[in-house]
């Protein structure tokens, strides 16, 4: 039977350590298609905030001079925000009042505002996503949640045990994550963040690992291990009722649902390399990524044509994009470090990864079509990685 270690290998596993590090920014030189702004708040914190917003955007380029749009916000209220967009002449293109939770909710609502309001290529903003992720906060691996900037981060679990793969419901409001906490090997779990508690899904024989949602919250896909090789199987929102869906002796690792929910992608030995099959059952048909090595993948749901995951590259793993119909996979990442763990952001250009090297692991934002890429510098101050994207 498989060991637990070997489906850590493929989940991609990162074994950070604390460390200062320019890792994960890559600079491009994409001066003409970008727009420049100029961006501004009326308090430290949410000035500090959104201009690291539009920093990391691929489609912009915040200048103090020489603007495009400028980008004002104002915090009216403790949890109210003004957004003002105004042309390089000062003449008015857009004003709105939004409110949030918290006041920096309520300016990246706004700053959202602002990227539909401007970008001219149709994007919707991302910037209100929400992430789960594994952090370690306290010195031990555990779950927690956060906005995209890591800012007003909570600690979901408290397991002192290795946890791994965290992924959202698609309301929001569970994460279900794979932890060895009861008995030294990995069982599936759900955290319910309304009632703060924690439920079993699934403890078989074996290992029980990447449980994912379908898009319509009502099935779980997962790796299981129990009849003696790693297959994909598929139960309901409980856990329960569990179908298997593979059946071979190669080692499987990853479902993830295609944005309708009629299909999964996972990785397959040898490689492992990517396969498409349907959700209900049916033969897995290998996707040609044009490299020996892709694993993680990540199904766009703003593109169902587009599928991120992690390849060898120049003796590196880097961050791909598969496009259905356009041939392999092309590498966006390009990065002097490991790119590994993609999870697309709303707009379907953008998306989340973990940088690693040798000392240190980040969380990063890069954008797809020109390969910059920006570590997220927000106040959690402790190693986070393997993150999963929910969006209001």
């Amino acid at each position: 039977m498989l060991t637990p270690l070997r489906f850590i290998l493929l989940l991609g596993l990162v074994l950070p350590a604390l460390g200062q590090s320019r890792l994960g920014n890559v600079v491009v030189d994409v001066d003409k298609a970008t727009i420049p702004v100029r961006v501004s708040a009326n308090t430290e914190e949410l000035n500090r905030l959104a201009n690291e917003a539009f920093r990391v955007h691929g489609r912009y380029r915040v200048v103090a001079s020489n603007f495009t749009y400028d980008l004002r916000f104002t915090l009216l209220a403790p949890n109210q925000v003004r957004v003002d967009v105004l042309a390089a002449g000062g003449s008015p293109v857009a004003s709105q009042v939004v409110n949030g939770a918290t006041p920096r909710q309520a300016l990246l609502r706004a700053a959202d505002l602002a990227v539909a309001e401007t970008n001219g290529l149709g994007l919707h903003g991302f910037f209100t996503a929400r992430i789960a992720f594994i952090g370690e906060r306290t010195g031990r691996r555990e779950v927690y949640v956060s906005d995209l900037f890591l800012g007003e981060a909570k600690q979901v679990t408290r397991d002192n045990a290795q946890v791994l793969t965290p992924r959202w419901s698609p309301d929001g409001t569970r994460v279900v994550y794979t932890s060895f906490f009861k008995n030294g090997f990995p069982d599936i779990y759900e955290y319910d963040l309304n009632t703060y508690q924690r439920s079993t899904l699934v403890t078989l024989r074996g290992s029980n690992l990447g449980a994912r949602f379908s898009p319509n919250g009502q099935q779980l896909a997962m790796v299981l291990s129990g009849e003696g090789t790693s297959e994909i199987y598929v139960s309901n929102a409980q856990g329960k009722a569990i179908a298997r869906r593979t059946h071979s002796d190669r080692v499987k690792a990853s479902p993830c649902w295609s944005p309708d929910g009629s299909r999964l992608v996972f990785t397959m030995e040898p490689g492992p390399q990517l396969y498409v099959m349907p959700a209900a059952g049916g033969p897995p048909r290998r996707l040609t990524t044009g490299s020996t090595y892709a694993a993680e993948p990540d199904w766009s749901r703003a593109n169902p044509a587009r599928i991120a995951c992690t390849v060898q590259s120049g003796g590196r793993y880097q961050i791909a994009v598969y496009d259905d119909g356009k041939g392999a996979a092309a590498v966006v990442s390009k990065a002097p470090f490991d790119g590994i763990e993609p999870c697309w952001l709303a707009d379907g250009r953008h998306l989340v990864y973990t940088a690693r090297e040798r000392s240190t692991s980040v969380l990063c934002i890069l954008d797809t079509d020109t390969g910059k890429s920006t570590a997220i510098s927000g106040p959690f101050g402790a190693p986070a990685y393997q993150a999963n994207v929910w969006t209001p």
